[in-house]
């Protein structure tokens, strides 16, 4: 059974890569070595670059994973030849043409623009990312919002690597950011291997144990069925 060593986590809009912490030491201590990229959030095209250049650093093939817009960006930069899995955590899986805004169309939870970029509610906040996890946290991220530049969340792709890689997704059902339909329709669309865990769309954070788990079967080709 071939073995992916690799993982690079690729976080989404409003918070950065210390998101991802629970499921990077869980990774690690199953002896993966594992790249958090840290994305700049201005552009698509900018945030692609971030991820090619954590693919250079690689010594072999990768699981790519992506959390919320996260997911449009590994859609982008997957198609490199070091990326030998997907993993959509709650996240966008655009098609050629789409964008994160465009699968959002009418979301409650999305804010309106100022100067050119998102910021979500801090009061609303927690309640739409972050319902599962302790207070104190969900206020810290509200607190601690990375803004999204319009022109990132219009950044729209022109080849999905989900349709010449294999992919796995993980719904949350609980999600008030993403519907859980929507999360469902894109992973049939991509073919994706599903597991579905009640969770917020911090999912990544409240559940780590199943994300992890769902990134380590993407490194064995687990569920995917051309394997």
């Amino acid at each position: 059974m071939t073995q992916i060593e690799n993982m690079v986590l690729v976080h989404g809009d409003f918070m950065d890569g210390s998101g991802w912490r629970p499921v990077y030491e869980l990774l690690t201590s199953y002896g993966y070595r594992v790249t958090v990229v840290r994305i700049p959030t201005l552009s698509l095209s900018g945030d692609v670059l971030a991820v090619l250049r954590a693919l250079r650093g690689q010594d072999g093939p990768c699981v790519l994973v992506g959390h919320s817009y996260g997911g449009a960006v590994i859609t982008e930069a997957g198609t490199d030849d070091d990326v030998g899995a997907l993993v959509y955590v709650a996240a966008f899986a655009p098609d050629s043409g789409e964008s994160a805004g465009d699968l959002l169309s009418g979301a409650p939870a999305m804010p309106e623009p100022r100067d050119g970029f998102l910021v979500h509610d801090r009061a609303g906040f927690p309640s739409s990312f972050a319902a599962d996890l302790p207070p104190a946290d969900a206020r810290f991220l509200a607190d601690s919002q990375i803004p999204w530049r319009v022109d990132a969340v219009g950044g729209r792709v022109t080849r999905p690597a989900w349709r010449t890689k294999p992919s796995w997704y993980l719904v949350a059902t609980d999600d008030h950011v993403i519907p859980p339909a929507t999360q469902r329709a894109m992973a049939r669309r991509a073919g994706s291997t599903v597991l579905e865990v009640a969770a917020s769309h911090s999912v990544h954070m409240s559940q780590p144990r199943a994300t992890a788990d769902l990134v380590r079967r993407a490194a064995t080709r687990e569920g995917d069925p051309a394997s």
